[in-house]
């Protein structure tokens, strides 16, 4: 039973207007809000779970490996946002990078290397949740290390830094990643800035020659593109040792190894992700989570995708016994399914709630109005194909955003006379329950 009152502002979470702005501006963008994204998350309760379940593997010393699998408008990056934001919150340090035809995981031309550079950019903590965090994780370290030390007595300090290192050193590149740390802490106890800098810079895989490394850091190993997968190993050992509980990282954007035009690159790159499937699996990494998101194209096709690199097609397969109604959610293969019907029309009276209390206004519209919007949605031409939840928003938004500019018009009047994506009036049918879940079943859910 739909209620022709105006949609409750009362039970509405207060939002402060900073993060009301940003989440209304990304999504009319069409983009996905980097803060915010409790107040308009809804469904995807399984995915999440099974991802919160990995999250406790990686505090107690495992290691995941999960594609997240959904065609365009599936929602991978709102959910992959999602788990950033909780990973934070739970005292994970985070790492994430969208893939390029500039950032690979493997590559001739430093395309490997790029990915690394943008991972340790937008490295992120619950108190630098925007990026850039490396610097402030090594600081928390040498405090760590200096803590419980008398002020005077520099070598227990000293010694306590080599002690936490001794066990990286037996790890694959851990020798040189010690020495770093281990300069790190030392120039930061003398006031050395410009030792610190160059520190950074070469744990941000910054440095292009040897040559350029020796002659600032007296070392002649440099992270490269073959071998930066092993230093995020390494840094997920540091950062559970620096008081964090693990590192997780987010790829996405697959589909640019799919659109790789040489076959032997692709098997290159494909050939980084079984290491590293490997590695989580194996038990080779600790504290250490990895989540890849991709189509089911970039995935699934035998003759470009994932699955064309049979090493990884015959560990990745869906089993027998796993349906579109019954998934495995502890398979590494997370299939995103659409969003109902129903958490759509949740979905946007979240947002009219938000719309409502940035611009400080009393809300009109109503239940009916929410469903009625809906379904004209649905109606459109070719929307059983290519109707996705980001056109959903974008023109509820801008629905909202014209009713506020205009409030001699009512909602009823602007949906009935309103052109809805691309300029064709809508027809609407002026019904009193949403349509069966078989009409909207094919509604997926992109930001």
């Amino acid at each position: 039973m739909t209620s022709s009152r105006p949609i409750d502002l009362e039970g509405a979470p207060r939002i402060p207007k900073r993060i009301a702005a940003v989440i209304l501006n990304s999504l009319k963008g069409g983009v996905v809000p980097r803060i915010g994204l409790p107040y308009i998350t809804v469904g995807r309760e399984n995915e999440i779970r099974a991802l919160l379940t990995d999250l406790d593997l990686i505090e107690h010393g495992g290691a995941s490996f999960r594609f997240l699998v959904g065609r365009y408008g599936a929602g991978k990056s709102f959910l992959l946002q999602t788990i950033r934001t909780h990973a934070m919150g739970e005292n994970f340090v985070v790492a994430d990078a969208d893939l390029s035809p500039e950032r690979r995981l493997q590559g001739g031309q430093g395309q490997g290397l790029a990915t690394y550079r943008e991972l340790i950019r937008n490295l992120s903590t619950k108190t630098r949740p925007e990026g850039g965090a490396l610097m402030l994780v090594l600081d928390r370290w040498v405090a760590a290390m200096q803590d419980g030390a008398p002020d005077d007595d520099a070598s227990r300090s000293d010694a306590a830094a080599r002690a936490f290192c001794r066990p990286l050193e037996e790890m694959v590149h851990g020798y040189d990643f010690s020495q770093m740390l281990l300069r790190y802490y030392h120039a930061t106890c003398k006031g050395d800035d410009e030792m610190r800098g160059a520190v950074a810079r070469w744990l941000r895989g910054e440095f292009r020659t040897k040559t350029e490394a020796r002659a600032e850091l007296q070392t002649s190993v440099i992270i490269g593109d073959d071998d930066w997968y092993d230093y995020i190993k390494l840094l997920a050992a540091f950062l559970q040792g620096a008081g964090y509980k693990g590192l997780l990282v987010l790829i996405d954007e697959l589909v640019n190894l799919y659109k790789i035009p040489n076959a032997i690159t692709r098997q290159y790159n494909y050939e980084k992700i079984l290491q590293m499937y490997n590695d989580t699996l194996q038990g080779k990494a600790a504290h250490l989570g990895i989540i890849l998101g991709g189509t089911p194209t970039s995935v699934e096709d035998r003759r470009r995708g994932v699955f064309s690199y049979e090493a990884l097609r015959s560990r990745l397969a869906q089993g027998r016994y796993a349906r579109d109604d019954m998934q495995d959610m502890l398979a590494p293969i997370i299939h995103l399914h659409p969003l109902t019907y129903e958490e759509l029309l949740v979905l946007i009276e979240k947002l009219a709630q938000i719309h409502a209390g940035y611009f400080a206004y009393t809300p009109t519209i109503t239940e009916q109005d929410l469903i009625n919007f809906l379904t004209a949605e649905f109606e459109r031409v070719g929307a059983d194909t290519h109707l996705t939840p980001r056109e959903v928003i974008r023109d509820f938004i801008e629905l909202l955003d014209i009713a506020f500019q205009n409030p001699q018009a009512s909602i009823d009047e602007l949906l009935n006379t309103t052109a809805i994506g691309g300029g064709v009036a809508a027809p609407l049918h002026q019904a009193n329950t949403p349509p069966a879940r078989s009409e909207a079943e094919f509604v997926e859910f992109t930001l």
